[in-house]
């Protein structure tokens, strides 16, 4: 029989060890709470969603707006491809132009049927930036 002088596996107490070790020494690199936030006091709760009920219908659209910009700007960005390696037929090109110019057109004009500007839709992600990519060219 092969075993640890302990009468278990060869190796495992070692590596539970090890692993503990390992996860002891990753949460005190990584603290819970932003190290800005530790640095002026006591840890500060996370930030937390503020809903208004006055508000919330406008704060919704704007997220599902967001989402759909996203979007429009992906498949935008995957029809010019299509459209310089010469996947498209000129008239497959013209159809797709034309849905994507109706689909930024709806877009501005439901955002301003909600007070809103395509500049409300980029998001801003914090430390990783803005979820939507710069204008280019006076979107």
């Amino acid at each position: 029989m092969t075993g640890a002088a302990d009468g278990g596996r060869p190796g495992r107490p070692d590596r539970l060890a090890e692993i503990a070790g390992a996860a002891d020494l990753a949460f005190r690199l990584l603290p819970a709470v932003p190290s800005d936030s530790r640095a002026s006091g006591p840890p500060q709760p996370a930030r937390r969603i503020r809903t208004d009920p006055d508000t919330v219908e406008r704060d919704l659209v704007r997220l599902v707006l967001t989402l759909v910009e996203l979007l429009r700007q992906l498949m935008e960005r995957q029809a010019l491809h299509r459209v310089d390696q010469g996947d498209l037929t000129e008239e497959q090109e013209e159809r797709l132009g034309s849905t994507l110019m109706i689909l930024h057109d709806r877009m501005a004009e439901l955002c301003d049927d909600y007070g809103l500007t395509m500049e409300d839709l980029n998001l801003d992600l914090g430390p990783l930036g803005t979820l939507l990519p710069p204008a280019e060219g006076g979107d």
